[in-house]
């Protein structure tokens, strides 16, 4: 297909049409399926402002009564950024359905808000019945193209790509940064010059011509100290996400959760494990209820166990990277704890889904197919008692799902055997995590951990 270019003054401004039929062109080979009409279509029409296409908010300029412009080259950037995302269409991330969240409703013109999206159009009945005008693309992106929906025992569930879910997070952020800086006054946080003409006090000074009204020279006015604080505050509020130190360790979570900003602190970080998104929740342990750090929503599910129950979970192929490929960095993560890395193990459902994955891998049995012997059903692990009783606590690993119907006990594990397994496993394979840990730490511990939260994942649970 050639491309089509097209030029509108000195500028470089198009239609929200043009920018259309461009957007169609450039993410046509891309491997993260792009909608068409992002710059036609809600959300965020142009008229408000701004477009928000992939990871990057296009600002749009009013050059007289309704008629908007975008600038080509954000359009073009926006689409190579989108076009450089590799999707691996396996590694899924639950994104619904969870328990009703009590938050404030969004705005259907502006705010993207995608998990509430994604869920109020999922849940509304299929067929002509439809609420019209539902939006059909979350920052140009075509989400239900690659919309993986489970069902299981009559339970219905939906699953994204995680690239999807980190560049839906990350438009998000952006978008909230922008809107941000509007309302401080400052208009630019995508970046160049269309993006501060977009902003309230620049659409005054818009010229007929679309460009920028003409500035007199010998009109210099002496700084405001009023503005030069708005200015200094938009800074820190548009400043780029920063490397997260150790600032929040050893904080309980129940105290620093409820300090007032700590959202928009947390979104000042970079996730502290993956380091390329912006933070977005808080991540702690759920039984001594130590802060580990700031991350972001992909990396907060990947680490969440995936209970069944109370006391079961399953160990699903996201273990692989938990306790294998990536083992030093989640380990490490894991042992920010206090509680944990005083104690040098793991909280009980990731130490029972070690166990079943890491302990008893030579237990699984495996059953031969066309492309090779594949290991046995699917992997579960249930415990009975708690960390806080180790003597009785017992973890079991199990196989459902088998073809065969057999394999459904493979091994019951003390608690504290698995400890001791797992302390063996961490100094040989994260030796500088291990000998960061110890029992020389434990001073402030709490008495009676918290018992373990069943699940976190439900939209108005993981946030604060």
């Amino acid at each position: 297909m050639t491309e089509r270019v097209v030029h509108h003054g000195a500028r470089g401004l198009v239609t929200p049409e043009e920018a259309d039929a461009l957007w169609a062109v450039l993410t046509a080979d891309g491997t993260v399926p792009a909608v068409a009409g992002p710059f036609t279509h809600r959300p965020s029409p142009a008229r408000a402002g701004y477009v928000l296409v992939g990871c990057r908010v296009v600002t749009a300029v009013q050059v007289g009564g309704d008629r908007w412009r975008v600038p080509e080259a954000q359009v073009r950037e926006a689409a190579a950024e989108l076009n450089a995302v590799r999707m691996d269409r396996r590694d899924l991330v639950r994104v619904g359905p969870f328990r009703a969240s009590q938050g404030p409703a969004y705005d259907e013109e502006t705010r993207m808000r995608w998990r509430r999206r994604v869920a109020d159009e999922l849940a509304e009945p299929a067929g002509p019945g439809r609420t019209a005008g539902r939006p059909t693309h979350l920052a140009g992106i075509d989400w239900r193209r690659v919309l993986v929906e489970r069902d299981r025992a009559g339970t219905r569930t939906w699953w994204l790509p995680r690239t999807v879910v980190r560049l839906l997070d990350a438009a998000e952020h952006a978008e909230t940064r922008w809107l941000r800086a509007e309302a401080i006054g400052e208009g630019d946080v995508a970046g160049g010059p269309a993006a501060t003409a977009s902003s309230p006090a620049a659409r005054q000074n818009v010229g007929a011509d679309g460009g920028p009204a003409p500035r007199f020279a010998g009109t210099v006015s002496p700084p405001d100290p009023v503005e030069q604080g708005v200015s200094q505050l938009s800074e820190e509020a548009t400043a780029p996400p920063r490397p997260y130190g150790k600032e929040l360790e050893g904080r309980r979570y129940s105290v620093l959760s409820r300090e007032p900003g700590i959202t928009e602190r947390v979104a000042g970080w970079l996730c502290a494990v993956c380091l390329r998104v912006p933070a977005a929740v808080l991540d702690h342990c759920h039984e001594h209820g130590y802060v580990r750090a700031p991350v972001c929503q992909s990396c907060n599910t990947r680490e969440r166990p995936d209970h069944l129950y109370a006391t079961d979970a399953r160990v699903t192929d996201r273990c692989l990277r938990l306790f294998r490929t990536d083992a030093e960095t989640w380990l490490r993560h894991w042992h920010r704890c206090t509680g944990c890395r005083a104690r040098t193990v793991l909280p009980l459902p990731h130490l029972a889904a070690w166990t079943a994955f890491i302990a008893c891998r030579s237990l699984r049995p495996t059953h031969r197919t066309p492309g090779g012997r594949k290991p046995c059903g699917a992997l579960r692990v249930s415990w009975t008692g708690s960390q806080n009783t180790p003597r009785a606590c017992l973890l079991t690993v199990m196989v459902d799902f088998c073809p065969s119907g057999e394999h459904r006990i493979l091994a019951r594990v003390p608690y504290r055997e698995a400890v001791r397994l797992f302390h063996d496993w961490l100094a040989e394979t994260a030796p500088a995590v291990a000998a960061a840990a110890g029992p020389d730490r434990v001073d402030g511990l709490p008495t009676q951990p918290r018992p373990v939260v069943v699940d976190t994942s439900g939209d108005g649970l993981a946030l604060f």
